[in-house]
């Protein structure tokens, strides 16, 4: 705690969710704070909890909304203004929306979420990593999304902006290589916090398994301390999800978000599912596509299979070693029991012949 003095970290949508938790995490450590987002009562509660609890020496409170035009540059002037040197940018500040493209979505709404998501950060990216650079010093954490690199139907605009978000920070990853300023991608899964409500996706299925915004932001928090490009927040089961979007095909990775994302159906008494059987056929839809996914790979070229290792690689990070791995092992059982089979056919089709006579 405390470990920081005289830095200050900028953290836009800091009244609520992720951007909030990130704020405390901040604060424990020293630094000065200043508090983006619409709703100046509660981040004017925040700056007064922060200074009570953690000693923050100070915390500016910005009201803006970051989906109108020129806000961003907006709150950079309010902060030059107040001759505030930023050292850490948290573009945070987000919003979804939940239905069918085509027909159930309206354009105004996707218009402001496409400007704050894209617009807003891309803005606020350029005009403070300026300054960074000048300084040769600082840090970017930009909210992305396990969306940005899967197709998400019924959620697709707003997937394609965090699509653009991961894709625009992993570029200026390699153009800051050789300098102090590090960005940091941060990609969580379904969250708990109020997206989804704001979205008008509340009912979706994927609100069962929603994770904890304090575990977000803990891991987001220290990936950008230790500048590193990209986080998947979660463990092995979001790790998984981010290999599995870098090898398996479009197709199959938009019909499972799109289910994920339907309705919750209505409660049955009779067609109730337990909690355990509800996990054993997720268990058994794994299994099915591990098995799927096993037998494609063994079917594959030596050239295919090293393309799908490099695939795998990409994902960088510890259960991509281990998934070519697996691969290779599961494919030489499958290979090995084959071979099996097919000795042991032609006795059993003998014995069935003996049996019969």
């Amino acid at each position: 705690m405390n470990s920081v003095t005289g830095k200050t970290a900028l953290i836009t949508g800091a009244s609520s969710g992720i951007g909030q938790e990130l704020a405390k995490l901040f604060a424990q450590d020293g630094y000065n704070l200043v508090l983006v987002g619409r709703s100046d009562d509660t981040l004017d509660r925040l700056a007064e909890v922060f200074k009570g609890n953690y000693g923050t020496q100070q915390v500016t409170v910005i009201k803006k909304n970051l989906s109108e035009e020129d806000a961003a540059q907006d709150v950079y002037n309010q902060v030059k203004a107040k001759d505030i040197t930023v050292n850490v940018l948290v573009n945070d500040a987000g919003v979804g929306l939940y239905g069918l493209f085509a027909t159930d979505t309206d354009w105004e709404r996707e218009k402001a979420m496409i400007h704050l998501n894209v617009l807003a950060l891309t803005q606020m990216t350029k005009l403070f990593l300026y300054d960074m650079l000048a300084r040769n010093e600082g840090k970017i954490l930009n909210l992305a999304s396990l969306l940005s690199i899967t197709p998400s139907p019924l959620m697709a605009v707003y997937a394609g902006t965090k699509a653009y978000v991961y894709n625009f920070t992993q570029s200026l990853v390699n153009e800051l290589k050789d300098t102090n300023v590090t960005i940091t991608a941060l990609l969580p899964n379904a969250t708990d916090t109020d997206f989804f409500n704001k979205a008008g996706a509340q009912n979706a299925k994927v609100t069962d398994e929603v994770q904890d915004p304090v575990m977000v932001a803990k891991d987001g928090y220290e990936a950008l301390m230790a500048g590193k490009p990209k986080i998947v927040p979660g463990g092995l089961k979001n790790k998984s999800y981010e290999v599995l979007a870098y090898v398996a095909p479009q197709e199959a990775l938009a019909s499972l978000m799109h289910s994920k994302m339907l309705p919750k159906p209505e409660p049955d008494a009779d067609n109730d599912m337990s909690p355990k059987l509800a996990w054993g056929i997720g268990f058994g839809i794994a299994v099915l596509a591990g098995v799927a996914l096993t037998v494609a790979y063994n079917n594959t070229s030596v050239y295919d299979k090293a393309r799908y290792r490099y695939k795998a690689k990409s994902a960088g990070n510890a259960i991509s070693d281990a998934l070519s791995s697996v691969l290779d092992t599961v494919a030489d059982v499958y290979q090995n029991a084959k071979s099996k089979a097919e000795e042991l056919a032609p006795k059993a089709k003998k014995a069935e012949e003996e049996l019969v006579a």
